[in-house]
């Protein structure tokens, strides 16, 4: 879907034109139509803030590049789960205005929405990549991402992905192991809840780790950058004060 539409731009046309255009034309589209239409930036009121336009007028914002590009193409393929996203950032705008700090789920919302790549492993590769054993996700587990699904969707990941460097690190998501391909877009805008967006129940990926992905993963050794494929950190224990034997409470 997105070659055409770079053709397109490449040819002269303005980048949301050619986005709407495809919106028309596609019939993979007709089974879930995109609730928006994309706009030139241009269009975004001064002081508006941009998740509060989209949800009041259902239109995109779009500059020209690849950022909003992968963006418009992440409406196309996600249109329930983006819708979801946006209802919650505009829910989270209109309670608590725009601030400097977006709060729990305005953020994760954010943070989704730019860099989560959704996964469906089984138990064991889950667990190993949510507690950073990288070598057994990654090596002893390689077989395993043959039949491991993985949906590209925060755009900014992908934007970076176009010119790959090796601390590319995505925000993973688990879907279960029950959602069928078909059906990923609306369980995905069921489960986006509040509640979960609060507790970012993501973990991190480098994206060049996939096996398969890039060429230099074939050896072992390539795992071995703990800059890149890091330990995951333990909470610090909180002494409480009285654990000081010079403070201790009356008997």
């Amino acid at each position: 879907m997105g070659e055409p539409i770079a053709q397109q731009v490449a040819a002269g046309c303005p980048q949301p034109e050619a986005l709407n255009q495809t919106l028309m034309q596609a019939p993979s589209l007709a089974h879930a139509p995109v609730p928006v239409r994309f706009v030139p930036q241009a269009d975004l009121p001064e002081g508006q803030a941009y998740e509060d336009f989209i949800f009041a007028r259902g239109q995109v914002p779009t500059r020209e590049g690849l950022h909003d590009f992968f963006n418009a193409l992440c409406w196309m393929h996600f249109p329930l789960a983006k819708k979801r996203l946006n209802q919650l950032q505009a829910s989270e705008i209109a309670r608590a205005g725009v601030g400097q700090v977006r709060g729990p789920v305005r953020d994760a919302a954010t943070v989704f929405d730019e860099n989560a790549w959704l996964i469906q492993p089984s138990d064991r590769l889950w667990s190993a990549l949510t507690e950073h054993r990288w070598t057994e996700a990654l090596v002893d587990l390689r077989a395993e991402w043959a039949h491991t699904r993985l949906w590209a969707f925060g755009h900014a990941a992908l934007e970076k992905a176009v010119q790959p460097y090796k601390s590319i690190t995505v925000h993973l998501w688990r879907v279960p192991q029950g959602v069928a391909a078909p059906d990923l877009d609306a369980w995905l805008a069921q489960d986006l809840t509040p509640e979960k967006l609060a507790g970012k129940p993501f973990s991190p990926l480098p994206l060049l780790g996939v096996p398969g992905w890039w060429p230099d993963n074939e050896n072992p050794a390539f795992y071995d950058d703990a800059s890149v494929f890091r330990p995951r950190r333990r909470p610090a224990a909180t002494e409480k004060p009285y654990a000081n034997s010079e403070i201790l409470p009356p008997a």
